[in-house]
């Protein structure tokens, strides 16, 4: 969210029944996959593609009866179809929340990590979705490599537009959760997680 702050989640639980919720969940899988036989692929991350053509993540608004994870997994089954109903996404995948500045929208980050069955069967059936090719238009995989040229890869992917904080947040996720090749952004001169601590 643009113009957002953090907050913590009890805080954010707080604030009052103006405020909308919105959640949204990071999925990836270990994939020991190798790019052209010699890039190894570590782990598949997934993001969509969206309806105002920015890169987000699967999730949406909750409804206000609803706690934040029961509202999340309504909303991936929606956004990606049945394969979801294999796994469900609960408050110890939680990472953060961003309250809005000029807005009452509340935004919840969640991570959930699959096994790469289940994310490729989340690929497959994502195109028979509800909301597929309406509110999502498609999944994409996040590169996670830099390519020999310092730029191919994940700093490429990075220039695309992101909704919101997105960008940062898996930037944060990606460190975090240790996804990441050590060095594997330190090119990456936009990036505002590219110092030694992201790489070391």
């Amino acid at each position: 969210m643009s113009g957002s702050r953090k907050l913590e989640l009890a805080e954010a639980l707080a604030l009052g029944q103006e405020w909308k919720h919105f959640c949204f969940v990071l999925l990836y899988a270990p994939d020991p996959g190798m790019l052209f036989g010699r890039i190894p692929l570590r782990y598949a991350v997934l993001m969509q593609m969206r309806f105002d053509g920015r890169l987000g993540f699967p999730g949406g608004f909750v409804d206000s009866k609803d706690s934040l994870e029961d509202g999340l997994n309504r909303e991936l089954l929606g956004k990606l179809g049945e394969a979801v109903s294999a796994f469900s996404v609960g408050r110890t995948e939680y990472r953060s929340s961003r309250a809005g500045d000029t807005s009452h929208v509340l935004a919840h980050f969640y991570a959930k990590q699959l096994t790469l069955e289940q994310l490729e069967a989340v690929e497959a059936g994502a195109p028979r979705a509800k909301d597929h090719g309406l509110e999502v238009l498609g999944l994409v995989r996040v590169p996670l490599y830099t390519l020999r040229d310092g730029m191919g890869g994940l700093p490429a992917f990075l220039e695309n537009s992101f909704i919101g904080a997105a960008r940062e947040q898996l930037l944060e996720a990606l460190q975090d959760l240790g996804l990441l090749e050590p060095g594997s952004v330190l090119s990456c001169k936009k990036c505002p997680l590219s110092q030694p601590s992201l790489n070391s």
